[in-house]
């Protein structure tokens, strides 16, 4: 039996969550710049998905175990040490992107950066529109 997702969309506000959670100011100035070029990239409002990742879009997921569920096509998390950067690159072209991305590190399930300006916002831009062509090429799109 498939268990029920806890992270999902909620009706939080986006810059509440910015304003409450981030303390440091340059974070908060980096948050507020990736939703800006998100929104532009993705075509997308910024929403909140669990309680604290920026989402854009979204899409529908199914596994073979039957675990479905509805995530965010892009999106980041200002976490405390780190920003999460939740963009998916799995194409080989889209690797060699990484190699330019700048200066991050790579999790599992996303990329991990300190500074907006460690980035190139060039391929970053190519990162997050290749990301939001795959999904929604490859699964339901979730408007």
């Amino acid at each position: 039996m498939a268990t029920k997702n806890k992270t999902v969309f909620t009706e939080e506000s986006v810059f509440d969550f910015i304003n409450a959670s981030v303390d440091n100011e340059q974070k908060k100035q980096d948050s507020l710049r990736l939703i800006e070029l998100m929104q532009k990239w993705s075509g997308f409002e910024p929403k909140m998905y669990g309680a604290t990742i920026v989402g854009f879009g979204a899409y529908h997921y199914k596994y073979a175990s039957g675990h479905d569920g509805d995530a965010p096509l892009i999106g980041f998390s200002p976490r405390k040490a780190e920003f999460s950067l939740y963009v998916y690159a799995p194409e080989p072209e889209d690797k060699a992107l990484l190699e330019k991305l700048g200066k991050y590190k790579m999790g599992k399930a996303c990329i991990y950066f300190k500074k907006l300006a460690d980035l190139n916002l060039e391929v970053l831009e190519q990162l997050c529109k290749t990301t939001i062509n795959f999904l929604q090429k490859n699964y339901t799109a979730v408007l």
